[in-house]
């Protein structure tokens, strides 16, 4: 998609989204305010994925405001010093076509100069003073003021600490979370292509993993060769990485990643990488000696088993998990499953999530599945008695012609993965020859 492409892509979904708020309130005029990510030292910017939904800016710090009459602005910080010197700035270069491109009418400051290049969620009155007045006027007019306000993030924090400036601020706002969740939720074939994308990156740092994992390797070893690969195709981890060896395997969001691995230990890799804004998140669990014991076969097999019957029964109609309906919901279902072959007990988390631009993605579990879903399937096992964590997980796309997986490519047959161990096992023997 080139440019022009994708800055229509981003207006036409603010259109929506204003069609939208105006369907659900056809009585009320108003703004709606969508808020940036903050800067980190520590970690390279992302984008709150909310905003970048609807704009595709990765700039810090700025507030998108969207009259329902039409008007579109950018609030941005004032800065003392040039930004661009230390940092990208995308609105930096910005011109008045640049702004007809985006379809912005205007760029306005927050409020006074902050000190330095960068602004954090913590909120100085000064450096919002601007935009506090404009506020003021519009909610003096009976503008509510739509925006996310549903989870304790940056935004939210902004959000509290101007309704503690301006309490009426808070008293008009109407939370639109829901609203934005069911337009994320339904993935276009262009965005399905981008989370193949990051699947086909997440294929190859697991087939990299396969070749690293073996006797006396530690987990961080194969946590480096996985993240060499996302790095060198412009990616980033969507999450921490697990690698976990042994008894490891049985927590599930174990990342540690600093163990030895022994060679009789089962490796549960659960990794995805990140690219243009959207996520894949697959395991595989690898015998460390390259071949399963008849008994890490034999539980193996049942988790795949459960996947592919799960995987069978994923249709619209169905949901991930519901209560309420459990003859179909795949949470349930999957449950059932293994419990008529005595592992129910050792089946601890969900069968899968939504997945998208976050890797838990937006998406109300209870609502059924339905056409644009992107999801996971990941049945596990985990036995203490044992020291046994198995895992399998796929990406799955429900398209117009039925559920598509979209990591099919990556073996996960017993024999298959036997066999994708032993291509590994024999580049480690060649080193060693050398």
């Amino acid at each position: 998609m080139n440019e022009k492409s994708e800055l229509s892509l981003y207006s036409s979904r603010r259109e929506r989204l204003i069609k939208q708020v105006k369907s659900n309130y056809p009585n009320k005029k108003g703004l709606i305010l969508l808020f940036s990510s903050f800067e980190n030292e520590r970690y390279k910017f992302r984008q709150n994925s909310n905003f970048y939904y609807y704009s595709g800016l990765e700039e810090p710090g700025i507030i998108l405001s969207l009259d329902l009459l039409g008007s579109q602005v950018i609030y941005m910080p004032k800065y003392k010093e040039t930004k661009a010197k230390w940092t990208e700035s995308v609105l930096s270069d910005f011109n008045q076509k640049t702004l007809e491109r985006f379809k912005i009418k205007d760029i306005k400051c927050l409020g006074q100069a902050c000190k330095g290049y960068s602004v954090g969620p913590v909120c100085h009155k000064e450096q919002y003073d601007n935009f506090i007045e404009e506020l003021k006027n519009y909610i003096s007019q009976g503008y509510s003021i739509f925006t996310v306000y549903s989870k304790s993030t940056d935004q939210c924090l902004v959000i509290d600490q101007l309704s503690n400036i301006m309490p009426e601020f808070k008293e008009n706002i109407i939370d639109i979370s829901d609203i934005v969740a069911k337009m994320r939720r339904k993935k276009s074939l262009e965005e399905a292509e981008k989370i193949y994308d990051a699947v086909n990156c997440t294929i190859a740092a697991h087939d990299m993993a396969a070749r690293i994992i073996g006797d006396d390797k530690y987990e961080y070893e194969v946590q480096a060769g996985i993240e060499f690969i996302f790095s060198q195709t412009g990616a980033r981890p969507a999450f921490p990485s697990i690698v976990a060896s042994g008894k490891n395997g049985l927590i599930l969001h174990y990342n540690s990643n600093s163990s030895k691995i022994n060679n009789n230990d089962l490796v549960v890799v659960d990794i995805g990488a990140e690219m243009n804004y959207y996520c894949a998140d697959i395991t595989r669990t690898y015998p460390a000696s390259g071949m399963f014991t008849k008994r890490q076969k034999e539980l193996y097999n049942i988790v795949l088993d459960t996947q592919k019957y799960i995987e069978d029964l994923a249709k619209p109609g169905y949901w991930i998990c519901n209560k309420d309906e459990e003859n179909k919901s795949l949470q349930h279902l999957a449950y059932k499953f293994l419990d008529k072959k005595g592992y129910g007990k050792y089946f601890t988390h969900g069968i899968g999530h939504f997945l998208g631009m976050d890797v838990h993605d937006v998406g109300n579990t209870l609502e059924p599945l339905q056409e644009g879903d992107v999801f996971t399937i990941e049945p596990g096992i985990y036995i203490p008695e044992e020291n046994i964590g198995i895992r399998i997980e796929d990406n799955y796309w429900l398209s117009p012609d039925g559920l598509v997986c979209l990591s099919e490519q990556l073996p996960k047959e017993a024999n298959q993965v036997e066999e994708l161990m032993a291509q590994g096992l024999d580049d480690q023997d060649e080193e060693y020859d050398d």
